[in-house]
């Protein structure tokens, strides 16, 4: 390689690293699916008949975890 080429790729580098940093560091501003907005429309028509059923039920010990038997049990209709 000849100098004029390294300083070129060497200038190029010091322009464009830093645009890569910045971007990658400023990330996502708001989450893809908030929680409180329904995920489906089987949800969303669930929730307008006041049938919503939670997808996680809370442990004694305060964990998260699935509430399948609430999801997957008989409805009360």
């Amino acid at each position: 390689m000849t100098r004029r080429r390294r300083r070129i790729l060497r200038a190029l580098a010091l322009a464009v690293i830093p645009g890569v940093v910045a971007g990658a560091g400023s990330g996502c501003q708001k989450a893809l699916f908030p929680e409180d907005q329904p995920r489906t429309p089987f949800e969303l028509h669930d929730r307008m008949r006041s049938r919503y059923r939670p997808t996680q039920e809370f442990d004694v010990f305060g964990r998260p975890q699935p509430a399948l038997r609430s999801r997957l049990g008989p409805e009360n209709r």
